[in-house]
């Protein structure tokens, strides 16, 4: 839940943290794979718990290093582009400190965690580092499988506990399924995590600003640079009480893309803390918004929204990415009108 903002004396910026989890092989090899070959300059940092439990593709290994200023108790992994995977094993608390401390610090970090894992454990452990901030914990469910995992006498419970800890459902593998199986794992995941924010695709057409972020300029520059026309083929999956039939469960080039992105000016009376209740509420399809506003920032996952103060300067703005199809740019806009009851004075902290 979001707290009060807090006091806007400056700062330096918090290093973003990205949970990622899901059952043994629901995919999340593939996700953080496919999140390092399209990093986009970011220099990223791969956190997980010991090198035998993700497959790093060989081509994205730029050497071999070992205690390498990350943690001198782990072993890491030089990758290209600047980025790092590490094993933290019992010490996340001081591996995410030390990654603070690096000149210059990752850009953002990935914890990968391991097929058993409790995402929620990870992130309370994660917030007692000093200097980052929990952005989001994403959850990858194996369409063909996931159901039947929830139910099963041994694993269930770990199964339903990680779907319930997420921000954001991926329910990979869809090309595995028929149309009305996909639909039927689609309509009981709305019901076993009605929290999360739910779409079907594969893990390695994942858009990466979901997960990375934008870079700043397209946070508060004129326009978004995010091009529809360059996002892959996936299949689409409704919010909560939207149509089933709306699905796409094979991949085609003609199938409509999975996001959509829109940039907006915020006036300077925009109250962001109204603002990001309406866009994080039930029905409205956003997965991921930010907006920059009179010192503050707003950043929403999902169901879940903050305001935090911000030293970036600029003029107003909101970036938001939405289930193409499922989210509607226009009422987002009349959210921003300043006859709207959300153009209030933003009150100081």
């Amino acid at each position: 839940m979001p707290g009060p903002s807090e006091s806007t004396t400056s700062r330096p910026p918090r290093l973003p943290v990205v949970v990622v989890g899901g059952y043994l092989g629901a995919g999340k090899t593939t996700l953080i794979n496919h999140l390092l070959r399209h990093a986009g300059g970011r220099r990223l940092a791969v956190l997980v718990n010991d090198f035998g439990s993700i497959n790093i593709d060989a081509d994205l290994i730029a050497a071999d290093a070992t205690n390498t200023g990350v943690d001198s108790s782990a072993n890491v992994l030089a990758l290209t582009g600047g980025c790092l995977c590490c094993s933290f094993g019992d010490d996340l608390v001081g591996t995410l400190t030390a990654l603070t401390r690096r000149t210059p610090p990752p850009d953002v970090a990935l914890i990968e965690l391991s097929g058993v894992a409790m995402p929620a454990t990870v992130v309370r452990t994660a917030r007692l580092a000093l200097g980052v901030e929990l952005t989001a914990t994403l959850v990858l469910a194996d369409a063909e499988q996931v159901q039947a995992q929830a139910a099963d006498l041994y694993v269930g419970d770990t199964v339903r506990q990680q779907l319930l800890d997420a921000d954001w459902l991926l329910l990979n593998k869809a090309d595995l399924v028929a149309a009305d199986t996909l639909q039927a794992r689609a309509q009981w995941l709305q019901t076993a995590a009605p929290q999360a924010r739910l779409w079907a695709g594969a893990a390695e057409d994942v858009l990466p600003e979901l997960l990375l972020g934008w870079q700043q300029e397209v946070a508060i520059g004129a326009a978004s640079t995010l091009s529809p026309a360059t996002w892959p083929a996936a299949e689409v999956a409704p919010d909560v009480g939207r149509p089933l039939q709306a699905w796409r469960h094979t991949k085609s080039t003609h199938a409509k893309t999975v996001f959509d992105s829109c940039s907006f000016e915020l006036p300077a009376t925009a109250d962001l803390q109204a603002l990001g209740a309406a866009l994080a509420a039930d029905g409205t399809g956003v997965l991921r918004a930010k907006g920059l506003c009179a010192g503050q920032v707003l950043q929403v996952t999902g169901r879940r929204w903050a305001v935090t103060p911000s030293a970036l300067s600029g003029p107003g703005r909101l970036v938001v990415i939405g289930l193409r199809g499922f989210w509607d740019a226009a009422a987002v806009g009349k959210l921003l009108q300043p006859e709207s009851p959300l153009a209030r004075p933003v009150q100081s902290a």
